[in-house]
């Protein structure tokens, strides 16, 4: 059981990356749609590449969704509205009407016979407004239009009426005037006026929810196809143009198609395709870590940062395509790349765009085109994204990919329309969001710095000022050691640039490589300036470990500063398994008859294992060495040069860090020129 325990621990690694591998393509097969799908590629205006194709089955041929929108349109636009008609209010306002009449009270100015014309005259006028009906004064709902027919229910019975035949207050008012002869109204008149107009009330009344179900009954009636194609019947021969009918009929058949490959018994080979597609993908991707980019692959942090970069991306992708895929092109894939040039380098991030893009491609519509333009949009971004601390770099390089994705969407169009006339306008909006929602990178970056210890360039520049708190520290306590890792800092910075390197990172390792020297500033040569060496009352012995030590030290420091791993990498690795050839020497002389273990003055790495850490090697060991020179000429400079990094190589230090010896020729040459510069005598002045 032990043994089995320590083998898990040993491997616990290599376990760690299965699980996530497998939670990974579980994640995203979960996410995919599990719908079949059409084995025919094709488009709007584009040939057909294919054979001739008939048609497999009999199928009914789709309305598509604009057809279908103009049907309902004009379903809601021929409408009739209904109107109930209210006897209710018509027998209330009857009451009332003599109700009010009946309580007149007769005197001289009005007697009973008065009362009974009265009478007369409200009844007919009642009878004239309701024959057809009153109707409400305001209906905001609807416009329409005098000639236009409505429905009118009255009870069980419902009957079209011209919509101008329907009271209004101005035809209640006509009618009063008709009916009580012309003004002025004498008493009665009035009296009877003023009743009618407490009375009279609207009895007509737009019934909205009743015309709204009938649209709707209507609408479900809306046949869904507009007719058939028979089992074997020619749908579109080779080289043909997919357009009109044959487009409608396409999209029936494939629709029908996937309908039918989606049944119960073929959903799980439907999943187990998609986890086979997956797993590759993601499988390419570990392969391709293993093999080039083996420092990330051994880090199960760097490895699980970018599956869940590949996650996330798929996820909001999914979820803007379900919630409506005319907005397909608002999320911006471009930030993936961007996050991993600026942690890692530019072939891993367009390597992983790539097949993330991929994977996208089986859940978009129109995957060839998706797949196209975003491909573009990638190899732009990772052409033109760098050096992020600069903020204008940005703004250009987000200007340069949302102008890539327009351009190619407009060749797209062009291709499948054949003009320019069709363009949607709404696309061009989509992108100018795309890009800006791009600028979110500089925020994912500063988030996954603190969650997964990853260093920008935006945090290298950070580190590189020579204000902060550690480097301030390292110019007070040990002042030559500070001047030194300056002079390192632009020898390494030059020799980056030169073959292509990380400029910015090999400048902050630089910077922070000697630290480690606080500890014991004077047991280092170019903190003297007494001319007192304390190695002198030292063995050779503990005079080495003194200076071996300085790595340790340096590490532990940069640790209790919080310094990022891949600053702290330099580090440990500018000396690598070198010796301290000096110390090895004089305790050979010491000791003439005893066998010295050279391992006892060897540095105890690892070597450098980057391009990066290489670099720093040879510039801290030729600008130390460069040092010792009583008169630097060219030639002495550049002996010297050639016999310090040829020796590291003889040593295999260079063995890991993937670095070409053309390179290595470029970096020396560079260095010897600087350092040429920089001990370059000036003619001297005259008193």
């Amino acid at each position: 059981m032990s043994e089995f325990v320590n083998k898990l621990y040993r491997n616990n690694s290599i376990i760690y990356k299965i699980i996530l591998f497998i939670l990974t393509t579980i994640a995203i097969v979960y996410l995919f749609p599990k719908g079949g799908q059409f084995k025919y590629d094709f488009s709007n205006g584009q040939l057909w590449k294919y054979d001739n194709l008939y048609a497999p089955f009999d199928f009914a041929i789709q309305k598509t969704a604009n057809e279908i929108a103009s049907e309902k349109k004009e379903i809601i636009l021929n409408s009739k509205q209904y109107f109930e008609y209210n006897n209710a209010i018509v027998f209330d306002v009857k009451q009332a009407f003599n109700s009010k009449i009946s309580s007149i009270i007769t005197n001289d100015s009005i007697n009973t016979e008065d009362v009974r014309t009265l009478k007369i005259i409200g009844d007919k006028v009642l009878s004239k407004i309701y024959e057809i009906g009153y109707l409400e004064i305001v209906i905001e709902e609807i416009t329409l239009k005098n000639d236009e027919i409505i429905a009118l229910m009255n009870e069980n019975e419902v009957r079209d009426v011209l919509f101008k035949n329907l009271l209004k207050a101005e035809d209640i008012l006509a009618i009063f005037s008709d009916n009580l002869n012309q003004k002025p109204y004498d008493f009665k008149q009035e009296k009877l006026l003023n009743i009618l107009v407490n009375v009279v009330k609207p009895n007509v009344i737009y019934d909205k929810e009743f015309t709204n179900k009938i649209i709707e009954n209507d609408i479900k009636q809306i046949s869904l196809t507009q007719g058939k194609v028979a089992s074997g019947e020619l749908i579109i021969q080779k080289g043909g143009i997919v357009e009109g009918k044959k487009l409608a009929i396409l999209n029936s058949l494939k629709t029908e198609s996937e309908s039918k490959i989606w049944t119960e018994s073929n959903y799980n080979w439907i999943v187990l395709g998609y986890t086979i597609l997956v797993s590759l993908a993601l499988l390419m991707l570990l392969l391709f870590l293993h093999k080039y980019r083996l420092d990330i692959f051994n880090n199960n942090n760097k490895v699980t940062f970018i599956f869940f970069n590949i996650f996330a991306i798929i996820l909001v992708q999914t979820l803007v395509i379900k919630y409506n895929a005319d907005y397909l092109y608002i999320v911006p894939l471009s930030i993936l790349p961007i996050i991993i040039k600026a942690f890692f380098d530019a072939r891993l991030g367009l390597f992983t765009h790539v097949l993330t893009v991929l994977l996208l491609g089986y859940i978009v519509p129109n995957s060839f085109e998706f797949i196209y333009l975003h491909i573009i949009a990638g190899i732009v971004t990772i052409l033109t994204v760098s050096e992020l601390y600069k903020r204008a770099n940005l703004f250009i390089s987000v200007a340069q990919i949302t102008f890539i994705y327009m351009l190619t969407y407009f060749a797209f169009s062009v291709i499948k329309e054949g003009n320019a006339s069709q363009l949607n306008l709404d696309y061009f909006i989509l992108f100018a969001a795309n890009g800006l929602l791009s600028f979110l990178s500089i925020i994912l970056i500063y988030l996954y710095e603190k969650v997964f210890g990853l260093v920008s360039d935006v945090t290298l520049l950070e580190l590189s000022n020579t204000n902060t708190k550690l480097l301030r520290e390292l110019n007070e306590k040990a002042p030559g050691t500070f001047q030194h890792s300056m002079q390192v800092a632009n020898l390494a910075e030059a020799a980056s640039n030169e073959i292509g390197a990380n400029s910015m990172l090999v400048r902050t390792g630089a910077l922070y490589h000697d630290i480690g020297k606080m500890y014991n500033p004077l047991y280092f040569i170019e903190n003297q300036t007494t001319g007192v060496n304390p190695h002198n009352d030292l063995s050779p012995k503990d005079s080495s470990k003194i200076v071996i030590d300085h790595v340790i030290k340096g590490v532990e420091l940069a640790k209790k500063h919080n310094l990022p791993d891949r600053v702290i990498d330099f580090i440990r690795t500018h000396h690598g398994t070198t010796s301290t050839f000096y110390f090895y020497k004089k305790e050979q002389d010491f000791n003439p008859d005893t066998k010295i273990d050279i391992k006892h003055y060897q540095y105890t790495g690892p070597i450098p294992f980057s391009k990066e850490t290489a670099i720093l090697m040879m510039c801290d060991s030729s600008e130390a060495a460069s040092k010792s020179l009583q008169n630097p000429t060219a030639q002495s400079i550049n002996n010297l040069i050639d016999k310090i990094i040829d020796k590291q190589m003889t040593d295999n230090q260079y063995l890991n860090s993937d670095i070409t010896f053309r390179e290595i020729k470029i970096i020396k040459k560079v260095i010897k020129k600087k350092l040429m510069n920089i001990y370059h005598l000036r003619v001297e002045y005259p008193e």
